[in-house]
């Protein structure tokens, strides 16, 4: 099962909205649960920089299954996974890319947030998830 385009429309509009009321401009990123991208923005006045850093977030969220910031909690040195952000090309392990799960459990995306402090991005892309679906998997024994 992935996002559809219609989904992702959403979930963009929805960070938008979010990001306007805290007064920032992000680039927003949303994957399919194959982590292929879906749908992208980039705000008026964004950074350059976080369009690859959006991206990187999603694509993270999607491949574990978790918030970003759970993994970079995971991969602090002496961490089970400590060095994960070598794999895959180059991940992103701090707060900003949200799992979107559908209402049975299922992962069917991830949304990636970019551009303000660590708490507004994470902020961004929760809204966008809770927009189209929920923004966490049941359970799983990596998480803090």
């Amino acid at each position: 099962m992935h996002v559809s385009l219609e989904q992702a429309e959403k979930a963009i509009a929805a960070a938008v909205a979010e990001s306007e009321r805290l007064g920032t401009q992000m680039c927003i990123a949303v994957v399919d649960s194959g982590a292929d991208l879906k749908a992208f923005t980039r705000m008026n006045g964004a950074w350059v920089g976080s369009i690859d850093i959006a991206i990187k977030k999603a694509k993270t969220a999607c491949f574990f299954g978790m918030n970003t910031g759970q993994i970079g909690q995971l991969s602090q040195p002496g961490g089970p996974l400590y060095g994960i952000e070598h794999s895959n090309q180059g991940l992103i392990t701090f707060p900003g890319g949200v799992p979107i799960v559908d209402q049975d459990g299922v992962l069917i995306g991830a949304v990636g947030v970019s551009g303000s402090s660590v708490e507004n991005d994470h902020q961004v892309a929760k809204a966008a998830a809770e927009s189209i679906g929920l923004s966490d998997l049941p359970s799983h024994p990596w998480r803090t």
